[in-house]
């Protein structure tokens, strides 16, 4: 019997592999959406790619689903991180979902001089919003999100590899072209709802491999900054060319 419901697991995936499911999982398929015996769903688990498995026992306090075949394998997107400052409780989530359903491969809140809202930061629950967007999105892999931190100790250890595309609001109505910026690993910059402080802003400068420019004549809110920088960076540079 099919089903469209897609889960997410925290368990190895393969041919023949026994996967239990959790209270809330259980409850879920088995008192929430009524699946019987014989059903067959999509697993995911960030590693193994998508496999369908069959469900051999379950009751709404748990259960057993069986592997059967991989239907994808781990598709991992480019190497493009996003960096943000975050802002309302739901406006955070709604960047970490899309930029989950965008192809970022890891997902990172920073605390800047003009943060706002940086206390209601939950790790645990931004995570839960990865995983509930890759289900979705019929991703195979969960980004994840990273612990909250200082922007200037972020920048002090930042890779030496990995190119930085500030988007600064202080540049509207400048040109800009991603053209001419080099290929390899990537993460994008957001900042405040109040823009970068002058500290701030000469210590992204003194970065060598950092690269700063206008997402277009208006400003934007950070949640839209987001995801019209992840859009404009797939285009130019990821899985979208």
């Amino acid at each position: 019997m099919a089903s469209k419901v897609r889960l997410y697991v925290d368990h190895a995936l393969g041919e023949g592999q026994m996967v239990p499911l959790s209270r809330e999982q259980a409850n879920y398929l088995f008192a929430v959406m009524r699946l019987p015996i014989g059903t067959v769903l999509s697993l995911i688990n960030g590693k193994d790619g998508e496999w369908d498995a069959e469900v051999v026992e379950g009751n709404k306090r748990g259960g057993a689903l069986r592997c059967i075949a991989q239907t994808k394998p781990l598709q991992e997107p480019p190497d493009v991180w996003l960096t943000f400052a975050p802002i309302k409780k739901e406006r955070t989530a709604f960047i970490v979902e899309k930029a989950t359903e965008l192809g970022a491969v890891r997902i990172c809140p920073v605390e800047t001089d003009f943060t706002q809202s940086a206390n209601r930061i939950k790790r645990d629950r931004l995570q839960a919003h990865a995983v509930e967007a890759t289900e979705q999105c019929g991703g195979t892999f969960v980004p994840e999100v990273a612990e909250l931190a200082r922007l200037s100790d972020v920048i002090k250890s930042w890779p030496e590899d990995r190119n930085l595309l500030i988007c600064d609001e202080g540049l509207v109505h400048q040109t800009h072209s991603l053209a001419d910026l080099p290929i390899g690993p990537w993460a994008i910059l957001i900042g405040p709802e109040g823009g970068f402080s002058d500290a701030e802003r000469a210590q992204l400068t003194a970065l060598s491999q950092s690269y700063a420019i206008s997402l277009g004549p208006r400003i934007l809110r950070t949640d839209t900054a987001a995801v019209a920088a992840l859009t404009l960076w797939q285009k130019h540079f990821g899985d979208w060319v």
